[in-house]
């Protein structure tokens, strides 16, 4: 759903700019009491597999594919403010690099796929989690209501600022339609990879999940046909290190971006499909990044589409690793010097 240049007028672009801008500002603020030592460098992590995952849209209708959006996952896995800036940071290295969503509309993307995502998904987790059962069934099943939900409705707001400043002349009523029906099915295919992902980290770390935190629900073992808890393990949760996490993690988003990422669906996404069958995307501008060596997810100069592909995919899972990492750590840091002020 990465909005181009030239969708969207400039007054409201900029407008949306600001909004994203304190979005932004809020999100460094929130996620100082929500990073530690051990979280902060999953944050990183969690911003370059959303890059990578990103790369494999996945079939969904006739001639239309969807990709994860992200801030439903980013929301439940390290807390709602450091989901905004985990989302904000794989929508700028997308822009900047690989010319993928308009940089005039980077405040577009950023409120649509960063912070409607985030807030619509981790208030419905949240209202989930207090009803349910506090087991680990009960936070994957909300993670996955909460990732559906969130899909429709940055559908939804996107249509609201195409509304407000769209450059074509579209009735609001079809482009509303067609965008959330698109995305009702996009949104199962996030939904999907949202709880395996939870359920997975859940399953080996519960303890670094955010919307797991407290969660006291013994693991059980079925023994002589009976449910019985599971031996804690030799080391308590809290201390033991992320490391084999963070580096199967990594290794993973490698693996997607890398490889995996060329048998992506090569079908128009959502809005795009919609942008082409409504005339919204009449008025689309030229990306200022066009030129860029990475640009559209390939290497300048290599032929091989794999090659290409694959290489640039890896690139862009470094550097947004690198920049999420880095950005984290420095809030981490701010939030250590507060405390020792």
């Amino acid at each position: 759903m990465h909005v181009p240049d030239g969708f969207i007028n400039a007054p409201v672009s900029a407008a949306a700019g600001v909004v994203a801008a304190g979005a932004v500002a809020i999100g460094l603020r929130g996620a100082r009491r929500e990073l530690d030592e051990k979280t902060a460098p999953l944050a990183g992590l969690v911003a370059a597999f959303v890059f990578a995952v990103q790369m494999l849209n996945f079939p969904v209708a006739a001639g239309t594919s969807g990709h994860l959006l992200g801030g439903a996952l980013a929301a439940i896995l390290v807390g709602p403010w450091t989901g905004v800036l985990c989302i904000a940071v794989v929508l700028l290295m997308q822009g900047i690099l690989f010319a993928d969503g308009g940089l005039t509309a980077l405040g577009v993307n950023i409120t649509v796929m960063g912070v409607v995502t985030v807030v619509v998904a981790y208030a419905l987790f949240r209202g989930l989690v207090l009803l349910l059962p506090r087991t680990r069934a009960s936070v994957t099943a909300a993670s996955f209501v909460a990732a559906l939900v969130s899909v429709p409705a940055a559908a939804a707001a996107f249509t609201l600022i195409y509304a407000i400043g769209g450059t074509t002349d579209v009735p609001v009523g079809k482009v509303l339609t067609a965008m959330v029906g698109v995305h009702v099915l996009i949104g199962v295919g996030e939904a999907v990879i949202t709880m395996l992902t939870v359920g997975a980290v859940i399953a080996v770390r519960p303890d670094l999940v955010h919307g797991a935190r407290g969660l006291t629900a013994p693991l059980k073992l079925r023994v002589d046909g009976e449910l019985v808890d599971a031996a804690p393990a030799a080391a308590p949760a809290a201390t033991r290190s992320p490391k084999k996490l963070w580096i199967g993690g990594v290794v993973t988003a490698l693996v997607l971006a890398g490889f995996v990422s060329f048998y992506a669906s090569a079908s128009p996404d959502g809005l795009e499909k919609v942008a082409a069958d409504k005339g919204i995307d009449a008025k689309a501008e030229d990306h200022a990044a066009a030129g860029s060596p990475l640009a559209d997810y390939g290497v300048k100069g290599i032929e091989a589409p794999r090659l290409s592909g694959g290489l640039a995919g890896v690139i862009g899972v470094g550097a947004t690793l690198a920049a999420g990492t880095g950005a984290f750590w420095v809030v981490r840091r701010r939030k250590t010097a507060a405390l020792e002020a």
